[in-house]
Protein backbone atom coordinates (compact mmCIF):
# COMPACT_ATOMS: atom_id res chain seq x y z
CA UNK A 1 0.00 0.00 0.00
CA UNK A 2 0.99 3.66 -0.33
CA UNK A 3 2.01 5.67 2.72
CA UNK A 4 3.81 8.88 3.67
CA UNK A 5 6.85 7.97 5.72
CA UNK A 6 9.25 9.91 7.95
CA UNK A 7 12.77 8.71 7.11
CA UNK A 8 14.73 11.07 9.37
CA UNK A 9 14.04 14.04 11.60
CA UNK A 10 14.45 17.40 9.89
CA UNK A 11 12.78 20.74 10.48
CA UNK A 12 10.43 21.56 7.60
CA UNK A 13 11.46 18.31 5.90
CA UNK A 14 9.26 16.40 3.51
CA UNK A 15 7.63 13.05 4.10
CA UNK A 16 8.33 10.35 1.51
CA UNK A 17 5.50 8.68 -0.41
CA UNK A 18 6.43 5.03 -0.72
CA UNK A 19 5.13 1.46 -0.81
CA UNK A 20 4.88 -0.38 2.52
CA UNK A 21 3.38 -3.66 3.66
CA UNK A 22 -0.34 -3.60 4.36
CA UNK A 23 -1.21 -4.06 8.06
CA UNK A 24 -2.67 -7.19 9.57
CA UNK A 25 -5.06 -7.35 12.48
CA UNK A 26 -3.77 -8.50 15.84
CA UNK A 27 -6.17 -10.20 18.24
CA UNK A 28 -7.57 -6.89 19.51
CA UNK A 29 -7.12 -4.83 16.35
CA UNK A 30 -9.37 -3.50 13.65
CA UNK A 31 -7.88 -2.81 10.23
CA UNK A 32 -9.31 0.37 8.74
CA UNK A 33 -9.29 1.28 5.06
CA UNK A 34 -8.46 4.97 5.37
CA UNK A 35 -10.78 7.31 3.51
CA UNK A 36 -9.62 10.54 5.16
CA UNK A 37 -6.97 11.67 7.61
CA UNK A 38 -6.79 14.79 9.75
CA UNK A 39 -3.64 16.92 9.77
CA UNK A 40 -2.37 18.34 13.06
CA UNK A 41 0.46 20.57 14.20
CA UNK A 42 1.79 17.64 16.23
CA UNK A 43 2.58 15.90 12.93
CA UNK A 44 5.01 18.70 12.09
CA UNK A 45 6.51 18.63 15.57
CA UNK A 46 7.14 14.89 15.32
CA UNK A 47 8.69 15.36 11.87
CA UNK A 48 10.94 18.13 13.19
CA UNK A 49 12.17 15.90 16.02
CA UNK A 50 10.70 17.95 18.87
CA UNK A 51 9.45 14.84 20.66
CA UNK A 52 12.28 12.43 19.87
CA UNK A 53 13.49 12.28 23.50
CA UNK A 54 10.10 11.36 24.94
CA UNK A 55 8.65 9.59 21.89
CA UNK A 56 11.62 7.71 20.47
CA UNK A 57 10.09 6.38 17.27
CA UNK A 58 12.10 3.87 15.31
CA UNK A 59 12.45 5.39 11.86
CA UNK A 60 11.21 5.06 9.19
CA UNK A 61 7.65 5.46 10.44
CA UNK A 62 4.32 6.18 8.76
CA UNK A 63 3.02 9.56 9.89
CA UNK A 64 -0.48 10.78 10.78
CA UNK A 65 -2.62 10.94 13.94
CA UNK A 66 -6.28 11.21 12.81
CA UNK A 67 -8.29 8.74 10.76
CA UNK A 68 -11.76 7.99 9.44
CA UNK A 69 -12.60 5.06 7.25
CA UNK A 70 -14.18 1.63 6.93
CA UNK A 71 -13.27 -1.51 8.83
CA UNK A 72 -11.99 -4.28 6.56
CA UNK A 73 -10.69 -6.82 9.11
CA UNK A 74 -11.12 -7.48 12.82
CA UNK A 75 -9.00 -9.52 15.22
CA UNK A 76 -10.23 -12.71 16.84
CA UNK A 77 -10.99 -10.96 20.16
CA UNK A 78 -12.82 -7.96 18.69
CA UNK A 79 -16.56 -7.83 19.35
CA UNK A 80 -17.55 -4.15 19.11
CA UNK A 81 -16.69 -3.71 15.41
CA UNK A 82 -17.22 -5.64 12.20
CA UNK A 83 -16.14 -5.29 8.56
CA UNK A 84 -18.11 -2.54 6.89
CA UNK A 85 -18.39 -0.30 9.97
CA UNK A 86 -17.52 3.36 9.45
CA UNK A 87 -15.19 4.38 12.25
CA UNK A 88 -12.83 7.12 13.35
CA UNK A 89 -9.91 7.24 15.75
CA UNK A 90 -6.82 8.87 17.08
CA UNK A 91 -4.48 5.84 17.12
CA UNK A 92 -2.30 5.26 20.16
CA UNK A 93 0.87 7.38 20.27
CA UNK A 94 2.98 4.27 19.62
CA UNK A 95 0.88 3.20 16.63
CA UNK A 96 0.43 6.32 14.53
CA UNK A 97 0.28 6.03 10.74
CA UNK A 98 -2.86 7.53 9.21
CA UNK A 99 -1.17 9.12 6.18
CA UNK A 100 -1.62 5.80 4.41
CA UNK A 101 -4.20 3.66 2.66
CA UNK A 102 -4.79 1.37 5.64
CA UNK A 103 -3.96 1.07 9.35
CA UNK A 104 -4.38 -1.44 12.19
CA UNK A 105 -5.66 0.12 15.43
CA UNK A 106 -6.38 -1.41 18.83
CA UNK A 107 -10.14 -1.62 19.29
CA UNK A 108 -9.98 0.39 22.55
CA UNK A 109 -8.92 3.45 20.54
CA UNK A 110 -11.68 3.26 17.92
CA UNK A 111 -15.24 4.60 17.87
CA UNK A 112 -18.14 4.47 15.46
CA UNK A 113 -18.13 7.63 13.38
CA UNK A 114 -21.01 10.10 13.81
CA UNK A 115 -23.80 9.22 11.42
CA UNK A 116 -24.43 12.87 10.56
CA UNK A 117 -20.89 13.64 9.34
CA UNK A 118 -19.14 13.08 6.05
CA UNK A 119 -16.03 10.92 6.21
CA UNK A 120 -13.81 13.99 5.84
CA UNK A 121 -15.61 15.79 8.65
CA UNK A 122 -15.20 12.72 10.84
CA UNK A 123 -11.46 12.62 10.16
CA UNK A 124 -11.15 16.19 11.46
CA UNK A 125 -12.49 15.34 14.90
CA UNK A 126 -10.58 12.74 16.97
CA UNK A 127 -7.35 14.42 18.07
CA UNK A 128 -8.76 17.90 18.64
CA UNK A 129 -11.95 16.71 20.31
CA UNK A 130 -10.09 14.33 22.62
CA UNK A 131 -7.69 17.16 23.44
CA UNK A 132 -10.55 19.47 24.36
CA UNK A 133 -12.30 16.73 26.36
CA UNK A 134 -9.20 15.72 28.30
CA UNK A 135 -8.22 19.35 28.96
CA UNK A 136 -11.59 20.75 30.00
CA UNK A 137 -13.45 17.78 31.46
CA UNK A 138 -10.79 15.37 32.67
CA UNK A 139 -8.01 17.75 33.81
CA UNK A 140 -9.65 21.11 34.56
CA UNK A 141 -13.03 19.64 35.59
CA UNK A 142 -14.77 22.64 34.07
CA UNK A 143 -18.30 23.16 35.42
CA UNK A 144 -21.28 25.39 34.75
CA UNK A 145 -20.80 28.97 35.84
CA UNK A 146 -17.02 28.95 35.54
CA UNK A 147 -14.99 31.13 33.20
CA UNK A 148 -12.55 29.63 30.69
CA UNK A 149 -10.08 31.32 28.37
CA UNK A 150 -9.44 29.30 25.21
CA UNK A 151 -6.56 30.65 23.14
CA UNK A 152 -6.69 30.61 19.32
CA UNK A 153 -10.42 30.05 19.10
CA UNK A 154 -10.52 29.65 15.32
CA UNK A 155 -7.98 26.81 15.27
CA UNK A 156 -8.63 23.08 15.31
CA UNK A 157 -8.64 22.59 19.08
CA UNK A 158 -10.18 26.01 19.75
CA UNK A 159 -13.27 25.52 17.59
CA UNK A 160 -14.15 22.28 19.38
CA UNK A 161 -13.14 23.48 22.84
CA UNK A 162 -15.41 26.54 22.62
CA UNK A 163 -18.40 24.36 21.78
CA UNK A 164 -17.62 21.84 24.51
CA UNK A 165 -17.13 24.58 27.13
CA UNK A 166 -20.46 26.18 26.24
CA UNK A 167 -22.14 22.79 26.49
CA UNK A 168 -20.72 22.51 30.00
CA UNK A 169 -22.24 25.88 30.89
CA UNK A 170 -19.07 27.96 31.09
CA UNK A 171 -18.45 31.55 30.04
CA UNK A 172 -15.90 31.45 27.21
CA UNK A 173 -13.29 34.01 26.20
CA UNK A 174 -11.03 33.50 23.20
CA UNK A 175 -8.54 35.21 20.89
CA UNK A 176 -8.51 35.37 17.10
CA UNK A 177 -8.21 37.86 14.26
CA UNK A 178 -11.16 40.14 13.39
CA UNK A 179 -11.83 38.02 10.31
CA UNK A 180 -12.81 35.15 12.63
CA UNK A 181 -14.93 37.09 15.13
CA UNK A 182 -18.25 35.96 13.65
CA UNK A 183 -16.99 32.40 13.41
CA UNK A 184 -16.04 32.03 17.08
CA UNK A 185 -19.11 33.89 18.27
CA UNK A 186 -21.21 31.49 16.23
CA UNK A 187 -19.52 28.62 18.07
CA UNK A 188 -20.46 30.16 21.41
CA UNK A 189 -17.65 32.48 22.48
CA UNK A 190 -18.87 35.18 24.88
CA UNK A 191 -15.75 37.39 24.92
CA UNK A 192 -13.67 37.76 21.75
CA UNK A 193 -10.29 39.49 21.79
CA UNK A 194 -8.34 40.66 18.75
CA UNK A 195 -4.90 39.18 19.32
CA UNK A 196 -3.39 41.68 16.88
CA UNK A 197 -4.50 44.86 18.65
CA UNK A 198 -5.56 43.87 22.18
CA UNK A 199 -3.70 42.48 25.17
CA UNK A 200 -5.85 39.74 26.68
CA UNK A 201 -4.19 40.25 30.07
CA UNK A 202 -5.70 43.71 30.35
CA UNK A 203 -9.11 42.44 29.20
CA UNK A 204 -9.51 39.32 31.32
CA UNK A 205 -9.26 38.51 35.02
CA UNK A 206 -10.59 36.05 37.57
CA UNK A 207 -10.70 33.07 35.22
CA UNK A 208 -11.07 29.51 36.47
CA UNK A 209 -9.44 27.73 33.52
CA UNK A 210 -7.07 28.55 30.68
CA UNK A 211 -6.53 26.24 27.72
CA UNK A 212 -3.09 27.36 26.54
CA UNK A 213 -1.80 26.61 23.04
CA UNK A 214 0.49 29.54 22.25
CA UNK A 215 3.98 30.77 23.14
CA UNK A 216 5.81 31.41 26.42
CA UNK A 217 4.75 35.06 26.60
CA UNK A 218 1.09 34.07 26.37
CA UNK A 219 1.68 31.39 29.00
CA UNK A 220 3.06 33.89 31.50
CA UNK A 221 0.17 36.30 30.93
CA UNK A 222 -2.38 33.49 31.11
CA UNK A 223 -1.21 32.44 34.57
CA UNK A 224 -1.88 35.98 35.77
CA UNK A 225 -5.49 36.09 34.58
CA UNK A 226 -6.39 33.03 36.65
CA UNK A 227 -8.06 33.46 40.00
CA UNK A 228 -6.47 31.72 43.02
CA UNK A 229 -7.03 27.98 42.69
CA UNK A 230 -7.46 28.20 38.94
CA UNK A 231 -5.72 25.91 36.49
CA UNK A 232 -3.86 26.39 33.23
CA UNK A 233 -3.80 23.36 30.95
CA UNK A 234 -1.12 23.67 28.27
CA UNK A 235 -1.01 21.69 25.05
CA UNK A 236 2.07 23.54 23.77
CA UNK A 237 4.45 23.06 26.67
CA UNK A 238 6.62 23.02 28.50
CA UNK A 239 6.13 19.34 29.35
CA UNK A 240 6.18 18.58 33.08
CA UNK A 241 7.34 15.58 35.15
CA UNK A 242 3.85 14.05 35.05
CA UNK A 243 4.13 13.83 31.26
CA UNK A 244 7.41 11.94 31.55
CA UNK A 245 5.64 9.40 33.77
CA UNK A 246 2.69 9.19 31.37
CA UNK A 247 4.87 8.17 28.41
CA UNK A 248 7.24 6.02 30.45
CA UNK A 249 10.25 8.19 29.61
CA UNK A 250 13.69 7.27 31.00
CA UNK A 251 14.65 8.83 34.34
CA UNK A 252 17.04 11.32 32.76
CA UNK A 253 14.26 12.60 30.49
CA UNK A 254 12.08 13.07 33.56
CA UNK A 255 14.85 15.14 35.15
CA UNK A 256 15.19 17.22 31.99
CA UNK A 257 11.46 17.93 31.86
CA UNK A 258 11.43 18.79 35.54
CA UNK A 259 14.12 21.38 34.87
CA UNK A 260 12.41 22.62 31.70
CA UNK A 261 9.12 23.27 33.47
CA UNK A 262 10.54 24.45 36.80
CA UNK A 263 10.07 28.13 36.00
CA UNK A 264 6.42 27.94 35.01
CA UNK A 265 5.58 25.60 37.88
CA UNK A 266 7.24 27.97 40.34
CA UNK A 267 5.38 30.95 38.90
CA UNK A 268 2.08 29.10 39.14
CA UNK A 269 2.78 28.24 42.77
CA UNK A 270 3.57 31.88 43.62
CA UNK A 271 0.27 32.96 42.07
CA UNK A 272 -1.69 30.24 43.87
CA UNK A 273 -2.74 28.53 40.64
CA UNK A 274 -1.98 25.19 38.99
CA UNK A 275 -0.09 24.28 35.85
CA UNK A 276 -0.66 21.05 33.91
CA UNK A 277 0.79 19.92 30.58
CA UNK A 278 -1.47 17.77 28.40
CA UNK A 279 -0.34 15.43 25.66
CA UNK A 280 -3.64 13.87 24.72
CA UNK A 281 -4.00 10.12 24.59
CA UNK A 282 -6.13 7.84 22.44
CA UNK A 283 -9.42 6.83 24.06
CA UNK A 284 -12.22 5.16 22.14
CA UNK A 285 -14.72 5.42 25.00
CA UNK A 286 -14.30 9.17 25.24
CA UNK A 287 -14.50 9.43 21.47
CA UNK A 288 -17.77 7.49 21.50
CA UNK A 289 -19.17 10.03 23.98
CA UNK A 290 -18.03 12.78 21.62
CA UNK A 291 -19.89 10.97 18.82
CA UNK A 292 -23.05 11.39 20.87
CA UNK A 293 -22.45 15.13 21.28
CA UNK A 294 -21.90 15.50 17.54
CA UNK A 295 -25.01 13.54 16.61
CA UNK A 296 -27.09 15.62 19.04
CA UNK A 297 -25.77 18.85 17.51
CA UNK A 298 -23.71 20.02 20.50
CA UNK A 299 -20.44 19.91 18.55
CA UNK A 300 -20.07 20.51 14.84
CA UNK A 301 -16.83 20.10 12.92
CA UNK A 302 -15.17 22.86 10.98
CA UNK A 303 -13.06 21.77 8.01
CA UNK A 304 -10.92 24.52 6.51
CA UNK A 305 -9.67 22.63 3.47
CA UNK A 306 -9.23 19.11 2.06
CA UNK A 307 -6.06 18.11 0.20
CA UNK A 308 -5.55 15.15 -2.12
CA UNK A 309 -3.50 12.30 -0.69
CA UNK A 310 -0.56 13.08 -2.96
CA UNK A 311 -0.46 16.62 -1.52
CA UNK A 312 0.06 15.51 2.08
CA UNK A 313 3.27 17.53 2.44
CA UNK A 314 1.49 20.62 1.19
CA UNK A 315 -1.33 20.02 3.69
CA UNK A 316 1.21 19.84 6.50
CA UNK A 317 2.85 23.07 5.36
CA UNK A 318 -0.53 24.80 5.27
CA UNK A 319 -1.26 23.77 8.87
CA UNK A 320 2.11 25.17 9.91
CA UNK A 321 1.14 28.64 8.67
CA UNK A 322 -1.20 28.93 11.66
CA UNK A 323 -3.87 30.51 9.49
CA UNK A 324 -6.34 27.65 9.31
CA UNK A 325 -9.92 28.00 10.47
CA UNK A 326 -10.77 24.67 11.97
CA UNK A 327 -9.08 21.53 10.64
CA UNK A 328 -7.27 20.45 7.50
CA UNK A 329 -7.91 16.96 6.15
CA UNK A 330 -6.44 14.67 3.52
CA UNK A 331 -8.78 12.82 1.15
CA UNK A 332 -6.99 9.47 1.02
CA UNK A 333 -9.67 7.60 -0.88
CA UNK A 334 -11.44 9.53 -3.61
CA UNK A 335 -15.10 8.50 -3.68
CA UNK A 336 -18.52 10.00 -3.09
CA UNK A 337 -19.04 10.70 0.62
CA UNK A 338 -21.63 8.84 2.56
Amino acid sequence: MKAFVLDHYRKNGRLTLTDVDAPRAGQHDVVVEIHAAGVNLVDAKIRDGEFKLVLPYKLPIIMGNDVAGVVTQVGSQVSAFKPGDTVYARPDTNRIGTFAESIAIHERDVAHAPANLTIQQAASIPLVALTAWQALIETARLTAGQKVFIQAGSGGVGTVAIQLAKHLGATVATTCSPASFDLVRGLGADVVIDYKSQDFETELSGYDVVLHSQDTAALTKSLRILKPGGILVSISGPPDPAFAEQVGAPWFVGLALRALSRGVRAQAKRLGVRYSFLFMRADGEQLQEITGLIESGVIRPLVDRAFDFEATNEALAYVETGRTKGKVVIAVKQQPDR
